[in-house]
C-alpha cells in the first residue's frame, strides 16, 4: 500500500512538473527569441552611429577651422582625437562589461554619443569642442570593443555573417554622414553647428533597443555561453600580451585605423584643395565610405571560410597603394576612381574585426583580444592624422602626407598577413607561459 501511494505521488509530481515545465520552456524560448531580435536591432543601430561623429566633422572641417580659428596643426590634433579616445576608453570596456553587463555599457555609450554630439558644436571654443568630441568618442570606444564580444556570445555559430551585418551598418552610417552633412547643413540654414548637432538625434534612437537589456548581466543564456559542466569552473587568466598573433592583430588594427582616420579626416580637404567643390568632395568621401557597405558584409563571410586571411589583406593593400598614387598624380582628374579604391582598402576594418572573433576560442578571450587589439591599435594610430596636418601645413601641399600614407601601407600588409594565420591566442599564450 505504501509503495502504491509513493508510486502515485511520484507519478503526480512528474505529471505536474511536465505540465509546468512545458509552458515555462515555451515562455523562455519566446523571451530568448525576442531578446535576440532586440540585440540584432541594437547592434545595427549602434553600428550606424559609430562613425558619423567623425565623418560629419571631416565634411565640415574647413568651416569648423574657420569658425573656431584653428591652425592646420590644431586641426590635425582634432583628427587624432578619435583614436586617442578609442585607445584610452576602449581598454576600460571589458571591466565595465563584467561589472554592469555589455548591454548596459553599450546603452550608456550611445547616451554619451548623443550628449557629446549635442554639446560640441555649441561649446564656443576649441577646448570645448574637443571636450564634447571626447565625450561622444568615449561612448563610441566602449561600443567598438564590445560589439565583437556581443556577436561572439549571442551568435557563436554566425560570427562571419553577424560581423558582416555590423560592419555593413557601420559603413552605411559612415557614408551617409559624409554624403549628406554638407547639403543638410545648407538646408538647415548654413550653420556648421546645426549640421554637426543634427546627428545627435540618430544616436538617441540607438539608445532605445538596449534599455530593456540593461539588467541582463550576461550576453547570452548559459547553455550557449558555457559548455556543459564548465559554468562553475574557474578559467585561467589569459595573458594576451604573450600571444604573437595578438600583437600582429593589434599592429594591423592600428595601421588600418591610421589609414582610415587620415582618409576620413583629410581626404575631402585633399579634393577641395585640388579644385573640387565642397559638396562634391563630401560625395567623394561618401563614395569611399559607401564601398564598405557591400564589402563589409562579403569580406567577413569570405574570411571565415579561409584558413588564412593573408590574401585578402594583400588585395586590400594593393587597392590602397593605387588610390594614394592617384591622389598624388591626378587628385581631381581621377577623383571618383581614387575614392573607390580607397574605399575598398578601408575594408581592412571589418576584416580585422572578423579576425578578432576567429583568433580567440572563448567569449572571454574575444573580450580580451578585442580590447587589446583595438586599444593598442588606436594608440598606434594617434600620430598619423596629426602628422598629416603638420606635414601639410609646413610643406604647403599634399606630396609628403601622401608619401606617409604609402609608407604606412607596406607594414600594414606585412603584419596583416601574420595576423591572418590560423592561430588561437589562448594556445599561444599558454605555450609561452
Amino acid at each position: 500500500m505504501m509503495g502504491l501511494m509513493a508510486g502515485k505521488e511520484t507519478e503526480t509530481a512528474t505529471s505536474t512538473t511536465a505540465r509546468t515545465t512545458a509552458p515555462e520552456r515555451s515562455s523562455g524560448t519566446a523571451t530568448r527569441a525576442w531578446a535576440v531580435r532586440l540585440v540584432v536591432v541594437g547592434i545595427v543601430l549602434s553600428a550606424v552611429n559609430l562613425r558619423p561623429a567623425i565623418t560629419s566633422l571631416g565634411a565640415l572641417l574647413e568651416e569648423v577651422r574657420d569658425g573656431l580659428g584653428m591652425s592646420g596643426s590644431v586641426a590635425g590634433l582634432l583628427t587624432s582625437v578619435p583614436p586617442l579616445c578609442f585607445a584610452v576608453f576602449g581598454v576600460m570596456a571589458p571591466r565595465l562589461a563584467r561589472r554592469f553587463g555589455p548591454a548596459a555599457v553599450v546603452c550608456a555609450g550611445m547616451a554619451a554619443v548623443t550628449a557629446g554630439l549635442l554639446i560640441r558644436p555649441y561649446a564656443g571654443s576649441t577646448a570645448g569642442f574637443l571636450a564634447g568630441s571626447a565625450l561622444a568618442l568615449m561612448g563610441i570606444a566602449v561600443s567598438n570593443v564590445l560589439m565583437p564580444v556581443i556577436v561572439k556570445r549571442w551568435f557563436p555559430d554566425r560570427v562571419g555573417s553577424m560581423t558582416g551585418l555590423y560592419s555593413m551598418a557601420l559603413a552605411a552610417g559612415t557614408s551617409v554622414a559624409a554624403a549628406v552633412t554638407v547639403p543638410l547643413t545648407d538646408a538647415l540654414g548654413g550653420s556648421w553647428q546645426t549640421g554637426l548637432a543634427v546627428w545627435a538625434g540618430l544616436a538617441a534612437v540607438a539608445v532605445l533597443p538596449w534599455v530593456p537589456l540593461v539588467r541582463d548581466r550576461g550576453t547570452a543564456p548559459a547553455p550557449e555561453a558555457e559548455a556543459p559542466g564548465r559554468a562553475g569552473r574557474q578559467q585561467p587568466a589569459l595573458r594576451i600580451t604573450r600571444s604573437r598573433t595578438a600583437w600582429a592583430l593589434a599592429v594591423f588594427f592600428g595601421l588600418q585605423a591610421t589609414a582610415a582616420y587620415i582618409t576620413m579626416g583629410w581626404m575631402a580637404q585633399i579634393f577641395r584643395d585640388a579644385g573640387v567643390s565642397a559638396s562634391t568632395a563630401g560625395l567623394l568621401l561618401a563614395v569611399t565610405m559607401v564601398m564598405g557597405v557591400p564589402l563589409a558584409f562579403v569580406i567577413p563571410r569570405v574570411a571565415t571560410r579561409l584558413p588564412h586571411q593573408g590574401p585578402i589583406v594583400i588585395a586590400l593593400g594593393i587597392c590602397g597603394l593605387a588610390g594614394y598614387a592617384g591622389l598624388y598624380l591626378a587628385p581631381a582628374g581621377g577623383a571618383w576612381a581614387w575614392a573607390v579604391l580607397l574605399g575598398i582598402s578601408n575594408c581592412a576594418f571589418p576584416l580585422a574585426l572578423t579576425m578578432v572573433g576567429m583568433r580567440a576560442r572563448t567569449g572571454a578571450g574575444v573580450a580580451q583580444l578585442s580590447a587589446f587589439a583595438q586599444s593598442t591599435g588606436y594608440l598606434i594610430s594617434i600620430p598619423g592624422p596629426l602628422l598629416v596636418g603638420v606635414l601639410y601645413q609646413h610643406s604647403g601641399g599634399w606630396g609628403l602626407p601622401i608619401a606617409l600614407m604609402v609608407g604606412l601601407m607596406i607594414p600594414q600588409m606585412a603584419v596583416g598577413v601574420l595576423a591572418g594565420r590560423d592561430r588561437i591566442v589562448e594556445d599561444e599564450a599558454a605555450a609561452t607561459a
